[in-house]
């Protein structure tokens, strides 16, 4: 694989869109070629004292770059902060004090060096050319765009149409943030597909300003552990960086098998097809243990997956189970190479010989009443995967326990 092709399979990971990908790829190729690297640049504004998973999604796709060796700047908008992002809002933000920005980007920098290398991570404030700029300055920066073009804006256009203020200094928001693209140069600049008309705002003020406009790379919002809505602590389906360990584990072995795909690939660099080979309890365990190991180190790792194992498995499942059942390759399909099988959950549910029948079993399935390594089961189609002198314990209803395993048969 070549050095572009390795640059562009780990810049792509998880991103939803590249304008424009040809663009991406030049510059990529003159920077191998020149030695130099990419300014490569993400802003945040600091409107709440804590970061969580959802917007450390950004901050691995800088570590990628810097990985690849480019120039990572870390922009924190503590004058953006002042107006208030008007994305996704129904009506004017509540504009934070500049005594609450500046705390908060106080505990951004500490966040985000458990992900970022601080030797190779240059940390702005849009406030250094921001804060001078005088009105006359300002003006000249409004008048290189369009008010037709700024309510082209999807919540702009939908608050006009229903009659909702606007007020001018929100229009200024999109502005200074493409500015800063001006201001720091840069080549590639990320951001959430929310962020999308910003970014764009960005490319178009550099080609105004004489510079080369920057490649714009959108990354998918993430889902908070209730796999629907987007994660926030207003919501409280978010899992904050500074929880406590213990916490941290727990929240994340909660989301969803696909969910947890979905956090592989856009929180770690670990190899997907790994991941779905791999025993779903396994693979968010190892999952959880990775995130707490990160913010919290490999000893609160460690202990924060004996705690769970302790309190979800051990306490509730006893010593003796009601019953241990062997399976034998016949009883599933999709073997490969006579190592590794699959039998439909209702299927391994009546070999406990815990059910009476399989409808009793998926009526179990669907109400919730059957877990597979402490963890609720409800869909009846699914297909439990087992490997070669693997075992699962099985919770059925509330008072009937099994452990399920696959051995060598003897010859």
């Amino acid at each position: 694989m070549s050095d572009l092709s390795r640059q562009l399979d780990l810049i792509l990971r998880g991103a939803v869109e590249v304008i424009q990908q040809t663009e991406l790829e030049s510059k990529l190729a003159r920077s191998l070629k020149e030695r130099r690297p990419l300014r490569i640049k993400a802003g945040f504004d600091p409107t709440a004292p804590d970061l969580h998973l959802g917007h450390t999604v950004l901050i691995h796709k800088l570590k990628h770059f810097q990985d690849l060796g480019h120039q990572v700047i870390f922009l924190i908008g503590d004058f953006t902060g002042l107006i208030g992002d008007p994305t996704g809002v129904s009506e004017t933000r509540k504009a934070l004090t500049k005594a609450q920005v500046q705390d908060n980007a106080k505990t951004y920098q500490r966040q985000i060096f458990k992900i970022l290398d601080p030797e190779k991570t240059v940390i702005e404030f849009n406030s250094r050319w921001m804060g001078p700029m005088t009105a006359g300055g300002l003006i000249e920066l409004a008048a290189h765009y369009r008010v037709a073009r700024m309510m082209e804006r999807d919540d702009f256009h939908k608050r006009f149409q229903e009659q909702k203020p606007i007020s001018i200094h929100e229009f200024l928001y999109p502005l200074v943030q493409g500015y800063d693209s001006v201001a720091l140069k840069s080549d590639i600049e990320l951001g959430g597909t929310d962020q999308k008309f910003n970014l764009l705002v960005g490319r178009e003020l550099q080609r105004d300003y004489g510079q080369e406009p920057q490649v714009v790379v959108t990354m998918p919002l993430l889902e908070g552990t209730d796999g629907v809505k987007k994660m926030s602590k207003s919501i409280g389906n978010y899992v904050a960086l500074e929880d406590v360990p213990g916490d941290m584990f727990g929240k994340i072995m909660s989301i969803s098998d696909d969910l947890m795909l979905r956090y592989y690939e856009l929180l770690t660099t670990e190899d997907l097809g790994g991941v779905k080979s791999a025993h779903p309890m396994e693979a968010k365990q190892r999952l959880a243990g990775l995130l707490v190991e990160r913010y919290h180190g490999q000893e609160a790792a460690r202990n924060a997956l004996a705690g769970f194992q302790q309190k979800f498995q051990d306490r509730e499942f006893p010593d003796v189970p009601d019953t241990v059942v062997q399976l034998r390759a016949t009883d599933m399909t999709g073997l490969d190479g006579g190592e590794e099988g699959e039998i439909k959950l209702p299927d391994l549910v009546m070999k406990t010989n815990l059910v009476a029948s399989k409808s009793e079993a998926r009526r179990l399935i669907i109400q919730g009443g059957i877990e597979i390594d402490g963890e609720k089961e409800p869909d009846p189609n699914k297909l439990i995967r087992f490997r070669l002198n693997q075992q699962h314990r099985l919770k059925i209803g509330r008072k009937k326990f099994a452990i399920v395993e696959w051995k060598p048969e003897s010859r």
